[in-house]
């Protein structure tokens, strides 16, 4: 419990935590920021660390005077980006479903129906999930997984995870530099997070409430 209590503080006041880690690190805050991104795309069961709000942080922090550069930090969340998705793939595509049974604290990391509610991406978008699913929380985890399990050709893989990781990583980050240190959004950074998370969430509520409504009619 305690470990998620830090973990949400984390996401809600990523903008204080990373400026304390630039003044205790400084460069090496490449290095970190590299790192979380790489293993929350890379690593199957890591599909609670920060995506969207890491990135908005990142880039609002690089607008500030310090030693980041906005460009040199894009390239270096869009290498994690793209080798993050093709590990998780990779390991899907070696290890299958037994990679899911990880359990920490005793509980099951992955679920079952959050595997279900991957496939039904697939089901809906085809290729074009890989995409897709870098906008959505534990679905951009999964996605490269899944695909690996459905030995997806990995030049199409590819290519997918490319395009998606120059959306994702570069639009996201620009938007935190540019509209990061607009007063109202600084000021209210936890509340600017929530609605990323909401707005990053919204496809899986509205596909699980159509999905519902198929069953009741």
């Amino acid at each position: 419990m305690e470990f998620i209590t830090s973990l949400i503080d984390f996401i809600l006041h990523i903008d204080q935590h990373l400026l304390e880690i630039v003044n205790d690190y400084q460069t090496w805050t490449y290095l970190i920021l590299f790192l979380i991104i790489f293993i929350e795309t890379g690593v199957v069961v890591m599909p609670f660390l920060p995506g969207d709000s890491l990135l908005f942080a990142a880039g609002m922090l690089a607008a500030q005077p310090n030693e980041l550069n906005v460009w040199l930090m894009i390239i270096i969340l869009l290498i994690a980006a793209i080798t993050g998705d093709s590990l998780n793939y990779a390991i899907g595509k070696r290890f299958g479903m037994r990679i899911t049974k990880f359990k920490l604290f005793g509980r099951q990391v992955v679920k079952d129906e959050q595997i279900e509610k991957t496939h039904s991406f697939y089901a809906k978008y085809g290729s074009k999930t890989i995409v897709i699913a870098r906008f959505v929380p534990i679905v951009r985890t999964l996605a490269p997984f899944v695909g690996g399990i459905g030995r997806m050709n990995y030049g199409t893989f590819l290519t997918y995870n490319v395009v998606g990781a120059i959306l994702w990583v570069v639009g996201i980050t620009l938007a935190g530099y540019f509209l990061g240190n607009i007063p109202i959004v600084k000021d209210n950074f936890s509340k600017v997070v929530l609605l990323i998370i909401v707005l990053s969430i919204l496809p899986i509520i509205f596909e699980f409430a159509k999905e519902k409504f198929k069953k009741s009619a």
